[in-house]
């Protein structure tokens, strides 16, 4: 029999990105109508060939690449990101204010340990990122769902009216999983007021800040005075480098906040990956012109996405961005039938939305997600001809 099960874990649902693999299990797909896989927002190519054979001398001539390391990271990883981000957006972060973390899930996931006990309450925004939700749910933490309009941008006056003794923090996600929108600076800054004003935490997940659209900064929260009070800034190097196996990631807040972070981590991972570690400081180190064309190559896809869309009679593109196109569906059938019905009868696999909303509501049957880290411009147009005669 079956030993007991924490009830927090039973309460949460299966990993997304799981579930949907199933549905391709063991399926064959005809030879002219090969399988298009937007489910996943994850490069499946290499690391380019010079950050490999960074790695591989690292293997090869580094002792320490096979020992633990400090708990918070490399030094010379959090320093390169702390002058980063300081030229980025023009402010001032000190490596002291940067800890490495095995991914950005493990970013996010220490930060809201230290923020939240169960029985606390977070904001996110809906659509949300589903191990966002995930985390929270098996923390027994509670997440207060916060609407978005029609531009799925969500509104600053809602979210305090939300707000109770038991708020802990505020999650943004910025361009945005699974919606692809950027939320506009101004929007941005007035969250961060807000949260500093009720004394709670603004956790801004930036995992596709690389392929943000804007030339300018995407905000100037740490232009503010003590922005490492409220602010606590996440971010992966799995998307910009395509070490999505090596799991790196970063968070950037107080030095406080990241002492009392430090023991989460030596609880779980005791350290990051070193070999990861070395390949995301040699990609920052070296990759900047590359990690340039990469992101040219997204904002071609994206555009492929905006001008092609409009041929999709009765669909409705909600948001575009970074790796994402967030849509709603012609069809009286919910999202997650028309999703595996888009396997069976299209040779696509996508996510419905009613994987980053709450069970039941009526807006994730509407809504599908696209993600097109994989789909090139001509595969986004054999995408579009595939939905075109969809019928479900």
């Amino acid at each position: 029999m079956l030993k007991p099960l924490n009830p927090n874990i039973a309460a949460t649902f299966t990993p997304p990105v799981m579930e949907a693999r199933r549905w391709i299990a063991g399926a064959t797909f005809p030879p002219e109508r090969p399988l298009i896989n937007v489910s996943q927002a994850a490069p499946v190519q290499p690391p380019p060939a010079g950050l490999r054979q960074a790695l591989a001398d690292a293997v090869l001539n580094e002792p320490a690449a096979h020992l633990y390391g400090p708990v918070l990271g490399m030094p010379e990883l959090r320093a390169e990101v702390a002058a980063e981000w300081s030229r980025a957006y023009g402010g001032r972060v000190l490596p002291e204010q940067v800890a490495i973390t095995s991914g950005c899930n493990q970013a996010f996931t220490a930060t809201l340990t230290t923020l939240a006990a169960p029985g606390d309450e977070v904001l996110l925004p809906m659509p949300w990122y589903f191990n966002h939700k995930m985390h929270l749910d098996m923390a027994g933490v509670v997440a207060v769902p916060l609407a978005t309009d029609g531009a799925l941008l969500p509104d600053v006056d809602v979210a305090k009216a939300l707000i109770t003794p038991k708020t802990r923090a505020i999650v943004l996600v910025t361009p945005n999983n699974p919606g692809g929108v950027e939320y506009p600076a101004e929007l941005v800054m007035a969250f961060f007021k807000l949260a500093q004003a009720q004394g709670i935490a603004l956790v801004l997940d930036e995992t596709y800040r690389d392929f943000d659209s804007r030339t300018s900064a995407a905000h100037t929260l740490f232009q503010e005075p003590d922005w490492d009070q409220t602010l606590i800034d996440l971010y992966s190097f799995s998307k910009a480098y395509r070490l999505t196996g090596h799991r790196v990631g970063a968070l950037i807040g107080s030095v406080a906040r990241l002492a009392e972070i430090e023991k989460y981590l030596d609880t779980v991972t005791i350290c990051p990956n070193q070999l990861g570690q070395r390949g995301a400081l040699w990609g920052m180190q070296n990759l900047r012109q590359w990690l340039a064309g990469e992101r040219d190559e997204i904002l071609a896809r994206r555009r492929a996405i905006e001008t092609g869309f409009p041929a999709l009679e009765g669909w409705n593109l909600k948001g575009v961005g970074a790796y994402f196109a967030y849509v709603e569906h012609p069809f009286d059938a919910p999202s997650d039938q028309v999703a595996k019905a888009l396997v069976d009868t299209a040779s696509v696999l996508l996510l419905p939305g009613t994987m980053f909303r709450p069970e039941g509501d009526a807006q994730g049957k509407r809504e599908l997600r696209i993600a097109y880290a994989n789909a090139d411009v001509n595969g986004i147009g054999t995408l579009f001809a595939r939905l075109t005669s969809f019928r479900i």
